[in-house]
């Protein structure tokens, strides 16, 4: 059997004094995994970088050398096993590996582990490991100017792409510049005489009917091992997961297994909201002819099929994008995931776990692994694993015009194939993409020839359709069942097809800056970027600066803790657009975030609304940008560094319900009879429901006509059956009680619409406010908010209908919120659970409540 030692203590590091220095080395004690700023911040040797302007007092870390030692012991018995193997997880990244004064191995990707047998070099007693990294900045500088030089680029530098190493480490428009450096991962001496080297897992489900299960496995030994004998065998043993043997079954080592299960033999693996996430553990085992256990290995998998279904389309042009699991069609809502932190050494298990828990609480479905980060912890794929979670892995390039030549496509192919063999038992992840944004910046350069279909690009202006085009899929193909698509996005014509493949869609933030109204004009097949940048928690914003005079949304700290090129231009066109707003930090902080909440929430009610039904599923998801921050700033996260959820979280949530209502409002201008006169203006309102289960659902729709000070013009109800997995239109008409209008110069009544939807029994299950555009037209009169507390149960109640309560308790303490964001109405009270509260004093913001 293998013995690990893990060489996590007992570790010293040091810069390497420059050439012609007169500095001698100074080294301090470190344990690993860790990297450089982490220690040199431990040591005080250097300010936080997420602090004040700190950030570019520490750039020149990447620009120096930094040695890594330790010394472990070697026991005679140690010694005695066939093998000795010093495994490192990972090393970020340019790294001269020796071992008792001996070069034993060089690496140059953070993202790859390394096994180096290192019997010939190792000895009984102390052994001497030095880990030489060379300075990352200067080292990708060098290898970019050796092979070919700067390439077309978004974001960081342009030496980023010749090094396959975390990209988010250059800088991004959410993230500083922090090149990191060092053991980021464990580092371990193995010793053994077996080893199974690798177990090769397909667990699928059959169509049609999606009822019978396969699994194939196939154990190799490592081919450093002694040669089995006659009586040595493999075997395997599939189990629940609380110990149920469900097959087992002995093999000679040179074989596997084939097995076929009914639906009685093992349950299938859903995503949330569709079916139980069942797990099982195939056990595999080299045995000798006294069945002891010489090596073993543990996996777990989960059997479901995954297919993206790209249908033509009744009524609009394209092709659908359409996640199907186990015959299931999934409208899928989720988030973008960027890492939690630019020092991934201080990321535990357990707040990944947490991150995704935070989703599931959130009605999210799917989780999109963004692809200038890293490949992430086994603690994020096992915990969408366990919560049903999907993922959509991107490969890790972003925004760039990637090389392509002999000895970077050597790297990435072994790059590929480690990440497909350690994530492919995962049943979460059900797409593979090649890169991030790559063929956009391709066709902003206008050096991607789409007319050149040959396959042989290298030679091309765009080399790396060579790797998204012929190595990757050929590497996921080979070891994999998931499915693989060139880039994200990626359409027709070119990635900004709306109508095939998936879609960044940034013309509101970017692009051509559209009001977020226009999420509907702005639909898009699969939306797997969209966003809308909001300010984090008041507490969070307060970790920027011990300055409180820097506390401002125009200090050079806060411009410096938003990364985004023009965010000040942009922020301010969306609030002026809509709110009246106050400029002191703390109703920044308020009017950003409802304006996030506000965007975000009508883009999942537009969208979802397109979901409906077959070859008429014209938008089959959309994943917010983003989840999370890897540091304290303003972004797009829809929970902030913290992990404390903003508005948008809690608004983004109320729409991923299982059972939704909404409206649309729009204005309609009839022609009047003589073409040089005003026409006839009314105000439509649109009314449908939304059911992601597989039952057909009754209910009762509810609509209620409110005027700002609190009387009902209309009240109305619609007994409907929301059909299952689709949206059900209810009502189209002239909003009751609104006035027509025979020219601009009059204004309509400000009309508020409450939509309710109630099931059965009368409870309600789903509420939505419909307000008039824009809110800073609108003169809010005193809605007597009432906030009852009784220990950790808030009660809000109006006698005028209020937008946007966002609740708060005076202090620093973090509590755990239910919801927020909330619009209320007189006569529905609506009771906010806050975990911890105690009974304590509650605040609220809301529209019109005199601060602007």
């Amino acid at each position: 059997m293998t013995t690990s030692t893990l060489l996590s203590h007992d570790w010293f590091f040091t810069q390497v004094p420059s050439k012609g220095s007169d500095a001698s080395e100074d080294w301090l004690p470190c344990s690993v995994p860790t990297d450089v700023h982490s220690e040199l911040i431990k040591a005080n040797k250097i300010r936080h970088p997420y602090k004040d302007l700190a950030e570019w007092e520490s750039q020149w870390i990447p620009l120096s050398d930094w040695i890594f030692k330790t010394t472990f012991h070697v026991t005679a018995s140690q010694l005695s096993e066939g093998n000795l193997d010093l495994v490192f997880e990972g090393l970020d990244t340019f790294c001269d590996i020796s071992l008792n004064g001996q070069m034993i191995a060089k690496t140059d990707n953070m993202f790859i582990s390394h096994r180096i047998n290192v019997r010939h070099a190792i000895r009984e007693g102390p052994n001497e490991l030095a880990l030489y990294f060379h300075a990352p900045k200067r080292t990708a500088h060098a290898i970019q100017e050796a092979n070919g030089g700067k390439l077309p680029f978004f974001n960081g530098s342009s030496e980023r792409a010749y090094a396959r190493k975390a990209q988010y480490h250059w800088g991004w428009d959410w993230g500083p510049v922090i090149i990191c450096v060092g053991p980021w991962l464990p580092v371990t001496l193995e010793h053994y005489t077996y080893r199974l080297d690798e177990v090769c897992i397909n667990a699928n489900v059959i169509e049609p009917g999606f009822t019978i299960s396969t699994l194939s496995a196939m154990a190799s030994i490592d081919p450093k091992c002694p040669s089995t004998k006659a009586g040595h065998c493999m075997q395997y043993t599939l189990k629940t997961r609380d110990g149920h043997i469900v097959k087992q079954a002995k093999k000679k080592v040179n074989q596997g297994v084939d097995w076929q299960f009914q639906p009685d033999e093992v349950g299938l693996w859903y995503p949330r909201g569709y079916g139980e996430q069942s797990l099982y553990i195939l056990e595999t085992a080299l045995t000798d002819e006294n069945d002891r256990v010489l090596a073993s290995d543990v996996q777990r998998v989960g059997f479901r099929h995954v297919a993206l279904i790209q249908e033509p389309l009744i009524d609009q042009p394209g092709s659908s994008f359409v996640f199907q699991i186990n015959g299931i069609r999934i409208f899928c809502g989720g988030s973008n995931w960027i890492p939690g932190d630019n020092f991934l050494t201080q990321m535990a298990p357990e707040t990944y776990r947490s991150w995704v828990e935070l989703m599931v609480k959130g009605n999210q479905n799917m989780l999109r692994i963004w692809g200038g980060g890293i490949y992430e912890s086994p603690a994020l794929y096992n915990a969408c694993d366990e919560l049903g979670v999907l993922v959509w892995q991107d490969f890790m390039f972003g925004c760039a015009v990637y090389p392509s030549y002999t000895e970077m496509n050597r790297n990435i192919k072994s790059e590929a194939e480690a990440v497909i063999r350690r994530l492919r038992q995962h049943p979460s992840i059900v797409l593979y993409a090649g890169n991030n944004e790559d063929y956009q910046v391709a066709e902003n350069f206008g050096v991607v020839d789409y007319n050149d279909n040959s396959g042989d690009y290298m030679g091309t202006k765009f080399p790396a359709r060579h790797i998204y085009e012929n190595l990757l899929p050929e590497v996921v193909s080979r070891l994999c069942n998931v499915e693989y698509v060139r880039s994200s996005p990626y359409g027709g014509e070119n990635s900004y097809d709306t109508t095939v493949g998936d879609s960044h869609q940034w013309n509101v933030w970017h692009g051509t800056q559209e009001p977020y109204t226009n999420w509907d004009k702005l639909i898009c097949r699969f939306v797997s970027e969209f966003g809308m940048q909001g300010y984090p928690d008041r507490r969070t914003v307060a970790e920027w600066t011990d300055d409180k005079e820097q506390l401002f949304p125009q200090s050079r700290i806060s411009v410096n803790h938003n990364k985004a090129g023009g965010f000040e231009r942009r922020i301010e066109l969306y609030l002026m657009e809509n709110y009246r707003h106050a400029q002191d930090m703390a109703s920044y902080i308020y009017y950003t975030q409802v304006m996030q909440a506000e965007c975000i929430s009508m883009a999942y009610r537009l969208w979802r609304r397109e979901w409906k039904g077959p070859n008429r599923q014209y938008c089959a998801g959309a994943l917010v940008w983003q989840l999370n921050d890897c540091w304290p700033c303003v972004s797009w996260a829809i929970c902030d560094y913290r992990m404390r959820p903003k508005p948008a979280f809690f608004a983004m949530s109320r729409e991923l319900q299982t059972y939704t209502i909404g409206v649309k409002r729009e204005l309609i201008t009839d022609p009047h009879d003589d073409p040089l006169q005003y026409g006839r203006i009314h105000e439509i309102m649109e009314l449908w429901g939304c059911n992601s289960s597989l039952d057909a659902k009754r209910v009762t729709a509810k609509i209620n006509v409110y005027t700002l000070e609190g009387d009902i013009l209309h009240s109305r109800d619609f007994p409907v059956e929301l059909a299952p997995n689709v949206t059900t239109e209810i009502w189209k008409d002239d909003i009751p009680g609104q006035i027509v209008r025979s020219h601009e110069g009059s204004s309509p009544k400000v009309l508020i619409v409450q939509a309710l939807l109630l099931d059965e029994s009368g409870v309600i299950i789903h509420r939505h406010a419909s307000w008039p555009h824009p809110f800073k037209y609108i003169v809010f009169p005193e809605p007597d908010l009432k906030i009852d507390v009784d220990q950790d149960e808030v009660r809000l109640s109006c006698s005028k209908p209020v937008k946007s309560v966002v609740l708060d308790v005076k202090g620093d303490d973090d509590y755990e919120w239910t919801d927020q964001d909330v619009d209320l109405f007189p006569n529905d009270p609506q009771t906010i659970v806050v975990k911890g509260l105690n009974g304590r004093e509650v605040t609220a913001r809301y529209l019109g409540d005199g601060s602007a």
